[in-house]
């Protein structure tokens, strides 16, 4: 915004300069849905029909059994998805007030048993992980498998240690991101071994 020939940053964040354009970084961001998006939900509720996700948005996601995973009968839900669970799914409609339905029927899309889920913020996530050659070393220095999710979380599955070191990895960005540091040493945090 300018303000009599100066400008003003209407977000908190970093001042990121380059040739003649300046952008900033929030330093906090929320997820906001889109059709089509990639997500890890958290199962927050059950009705008999009906799973309520926490997907790192404003409002929860409803998860129909129609969309769920599986068959189930009607007032079986509990027995297919209960509190607690992970969920990979896509985001299938999103509506004026943003609340959103997701689906879990889709090549890939499933119930996560395994591994950890694990936060960055969404503005973040964008930032480091759009060169796929971030996530390529990641995953080949840490034999762990990623998923990265459009909401801001990823889930990591491997062995103990491994787990371990990308959590550490995320600790530092995350520290980073609160001291406003750039993004080229963000990836250099993400790429070098801490375990």
């Amino acid at each position: 915004m300018e303000n009599d020939g100066q400008l003003i940053a209407v977000k908190l964040g970093a001042l990121i300069e380059n040739e003649d354009e300046i952008s900033v970084m929030p330093s906090h961001t929320k997820y906001t849905p889109r059709p089509g998006d990639l997500v890890i939900g958290v199962v927050e509720a059950v009705q008999s029909n009906l799973w309520f996700l926490d997907i790192n948005a404003p409002f929860n996601a409803l998860l129909p059994m129609s969309l769920g995973p599986g068959k189930s009968e009607f007032g079986g839900a509990r027995n297919v998805l209960n509190v607690g669970f992970s969920v990979l799914c896509r985001i299938q409609e999103v509506d004026e007030t943003h609340s959103s339905v997701v689906t879990m029927k889709g090549l890939g899309l499933r119930r996560l048993d395994s591994g950890i889920v694990e936060e960055i913020p969404p503005h973040l996530m964008q930032s480091l992980f759009s060169n796929s050659e971030v996530l390529k070393s990641l995953k080949s220095s840490t034999d762990c498998r990623i998923i990265l999710a459009d909401n801001g979380r990823m889930w990591i599955d491997g062995d103990t240690d491994s787990i371990s070191d990308i959590i550490s990895r995320i600790d530092i960005i995350r520290n980073l991101s609160r001291d406003f540091s750039s993004l080229d040493s963000m990836i250099e945090a993400l790429q070098t071994e801490v375990c």
